[in-house]
């Protein structure tokens, strides 16, 4: 019997694991794998609308995005907790309610590398599918 450990969106995986581990942690690293592409696709998605509007609040972002507002609230934690934005309080609101999201230029390299990365990915897809359409 075999146990892994694997960390997977900030929580730990146990599994207790016998005769075929192997499988079953390649399915596991693909989930990751399949995660992690995810929400980076969502990440950018919501570093798009801060860089149009600073001054959205995550009801807005979740409308625009089309994302819950739970997990607009998720990816903005992660999104801080990593450096790519910063939250600035309004002190001076009348509500004490009102953020500006802010990219960070760490934030503004991340977006530019992860839209770099889905571009090369619809390349290869819409190339792919070229290539079924010239085989008929």
């Amino acid at each position: 019997m075999y146990t892994i450990v694997q960390k997977l969106n900030g929580c730990i995986l146990s599994m207790h694991l016998c005769g075929s581990y192997q499988i079953i942690l390649n399915k596991i690293r693909k989930l990751s794998k399949y995660m992690a592409e995810k929400l980076s696709e969502d990440k950018l998605k919501i570093m798009h609308l801060i860089e149009q509007d600073s001054n959205l609040s995550q009801r807005v972002l979740a409308d625009k995005s089309g994302m819950s507002l739970g997990k607009i609230n998720y990816c903005l934690s992660a999104l801080v907790e990593i450096g790519y934005i910063k939250i600035k309080n309004f002190s001076n609101s009348d509500t004490k309610m009102k953020y500006a999201y802010i990219l960070t230029p760490r934030g503004v390299r991340e977006k530019t590398a992860i839209t770099k990365r889905f571009i090369a990915k619809k390349k290869l897809e819409y190339d792919t599918l070229l290539s079924y359409l010239d085989e008929n």
